[in-house]
């Protein structure tokens, strides 16, 4: 379990979810912040919605899901999450898109923090089973388990380049 508590605690520096938001954080709630996922060609995109009254830290990453299903929470948080975008997320509603997705099935993590100073106040987590529980273990925030599930998406492959016959081709078809 160390592994996995050092893994998540790389994985939260690499993702931009501890940046340092000035100002006082006001009280959090749990239902202050919602997720919608969506994908479009190569691109997921994760509509955020915040009530909070302060900017939020916030990260959306991808996370290979083989076959299809919902990976156990040690296979998406040792690896890492090489997939993702992440910055300030101002009150109201907010987009972040990772573009350039390659071809395959991949489950979605968002996460935003509320932050006081240099300290994390409060953080929202897609629904993960799991997640939330191991976070209030390992660190001393208030973790919210937002009702957007985690969920397994498909980016599709490339259409095929249609098929062309060659002037050959034509030329043997009608006899020519």
């Amino acid at each position: 379990m160390r592994k996995l508590t050092r893994t998540l605690l790389g994985t939260a520096a690499a993702i931009p979810l501890a940046l340092a938001t000035p100002g006082l954080a006001a009280a959090a709630e749990p239902t202050d912040v919602t997720y919608a996922f969506a994908v479009d060609g190569t691109s997921v995109t994760d509509t955020i919605t915040s009530a909070a009254d302060d900017t939020l830290s916030c990260a959306t990453s991808l996370a290979p899901a083989p076959d299809g299903v919902l990976p156990p929470l040690e296979d998406v948080l040792g690896p890492g999450q090489t997939l993702y975008d992440g910055g300030d997320i101002e009150p109201g509603t907010s987009t972040q898109t990772v573009s350039d997705v390659p071809p395959g099935s991949y489950v979605v993590l968002a996460t935003c923090a509320l932050q006081d100073g240099d300290a994390t106040e409060a953080m929202w987590v897609s629904d993960y089973p799991g997640f939330a529980e191991y976070m209030a273990t390992v660190l001393p925030w208030t973790v919210y388990t937002v009702q957007q599930a985690s969920t397994v998406i498909t980016v599709p492959g490339a259409a095929p380049e249609p098929a062309f016959p060659s002037l050959d081709d034509l030329a043997e078809a009608f006899g020519s």
